[in-house]
Formats: C-alpha cells, structure tokens, sequence
C-alpha cells in the first residue's frame, strides 16, 4: 500500500473567528464547520476522496507561533492575489513570491495568530 506522506493538517490558533476570517479573506474561499467537533475548528476546502486536508484549529496546548513546521497551501494561479490581501486581513508577508525551479513559486507569510505559512502556485 503506498500512503501519502501527509494526510491532514492543522494550523493552531488561539482566536478561531479572527483566524477564519483572515484565511476565507486572503484565501478568497469559505472555510468549513467541523460538525460534531469537541474542539474549536474549520476546516479548508478539499477533496477528501483525493486530496490532503486540514484546518485552523483551536486546542488547549497547542500554541500559534514561528519557529516550528511550515505547511504550504496550494493556492494555484492566484499566488499573486492571495499575497496582495494578506496585509488588508491583518497578516504580514515575510517573504514575497519567489521562484523555485522547476517547481513554479512560494511565498511566505505571517498569519493574525503568529504561525509561519507557505504559499504555493506551479504557475
């Protein structure tokens, strides 16, 4: 059986509305409810029968911050839109798009609760 290395993720925040709105803001998409969830999450769009998932999520324990994991969100063919809405919805750009041969572009940023995230576009 050939598993991919990664399945899920999870951004910790500690204000999970001020989260939300900043990642449906920059991302220009609705986040999902996690119904039925004990803890406070919601959770990006995906294709769960293909795709790898995963959501903000706001757990006792787990704290925000840099210095740790970066997980990069596929934002194809909007990598440019998606760094021009990070200021106005309360994040700051680290690191504008870059190239990385042959693999398109990233960029890197700093989101309302503190984490480090990457962006990533073929185009």
């Amino acid at each position: 059986m050939k598993l991919n290395a990664l399945n899920w993720f999870e951004i910790y925040v500690t204000d999970i509305q001020r989260a939300r709105t900043f990642y449906e803001t920059i991302l220009n998409t609705q986040l999902v409810e996690a119904e039925g969830s004990s803890i406070p999450m919601a959770i990006f769009p995906y294709d769960n029968m293909k795709g790898i998932g995963g959501s903000i999520t706001c757990m006792e324990g787990c704290k925000p911050g840099p210095g740790g994991t970066v997980i990069y969100l596929n934002v194809e063919g909007d990598l440019d839109g998606v760094i021009s809405r990070i200021p106005a919805a309360g994040g700051k750009v680290i690191r504008p798009r870059f190239a990385i041969p042959p693999h398109g572009f990233i960029a890197i940023f700093e989101d309302t609760e503190g984490n480090v995230v990457g962006l990533h576009s073929l185009v």
